[in-house]
């Protein structure tokens, strides 16, 4: 009697459970969702499903139903830009964003450059391709080779808006798919430059590939983004998060 009243109990509470799907930036899933996702569960019932397929591509998903909310990590405006960019299609609907906490971009390079500081010209200038050795600006006589994330990325965005003032990344720039990749890349490269969360940097492991430069700094929200009123599940998120869930976020 006692196993068939567990078991009953037991199918109870997965029914009674909500599932909730958010898509898109990988540092909302990184530093907001995957460390408080045993805690949100435990404090809401919420169980949440991660796909981080970047900004645009997450208010892809978002727009074609796909979603419950989406995961970006730039401003709303700069979020639907990002979605063009990444499918080919202007954003539809009554989007609306529901902002957690900020995030502070950061400049890499391989730890055995012996730059520490550049000034905002000098990073355009490495980004787009207008210098191409690090002996301009003060590093060894290497050539400059550019990683950076994919094109529906809003860390790109944001650092091609703030930094770069909208030019583009230099022909023969090293896209890669992740932001991990990315680290693992400048880590290996003497001749490498990265820009990159720093809640990725902090991540275990990651500290040692790469050296962090002195930069103008560069920060963006980190948000939900929802098609018209968030529902009820995503509005527990973003509360949870905001509230007692605010010590899970990782710096």
């Amino acid at each position: 009697m006692c196993l068939a009243l567990a078991g009953m109990t037991f199918f109870s509470g997965v029914a009674n459970a909500e599932t909730v799907r958010l898509h898109g930036s990988t540092t909302v899933q990184k530093r907001i969702m995957e460390p408080g996702k045993e805690a949100l569960k435990k404090a809401t019932g919420i169980d949440l499903v991660l796909v981080g397929n970047g900004t645009g591509n997450g208010l892809e998903d978002l727009v074609g139903g796909k979603c419950d909310a989406g995961m970006a990590s730039e401003e709303l405006a700069d979020a639907v830009a990002s979605m063009k960019d990444a499918s080919g299609k202007a954003a539809t609907g009554d989007l609306k964003p529901h902002v957690i906490t900020s995030d502070v971009i950061k400049v890499i390079v391989n730890p055995a450059n012996p730059v520490s500081k550049l000034d905002k010209a000098q990073l355009k200038g490495l980004h787009n391709g207008s210098i191409t050795n690090w002996k301009t600006v003060g590093g060894p006589d290497l050539p400059v080779i550019v990683v950076t994330s994919h094109l529906g990325s809003a860390t790109r965005k944001v650092f091609q808006k703030v930094i770069m003032d909208g030019s583009k990344y230099v022909d023969g720039a090293l896209e890669v798919e992740t932001t991990r990749k990315e680290i693992e890349d400048v880590g290996q490269f003497p001749e490498g430059i990265g820009a990159v969360s720093m809640g990725f940097i902090n991540l275990p492991g990651n500290k040692e590939k790469v050296k962090i430069v002195e930069t103008p700094e560069i920060s963006r929200p980190l948000m939900l983004i929802t098609k018209g009123e968030a529902s009820p599940g995503v509005k527990k998120i973003v509360d949870f998060f905001t509230g007692e869930g605010k010590k899970f976020i990782k710096d």
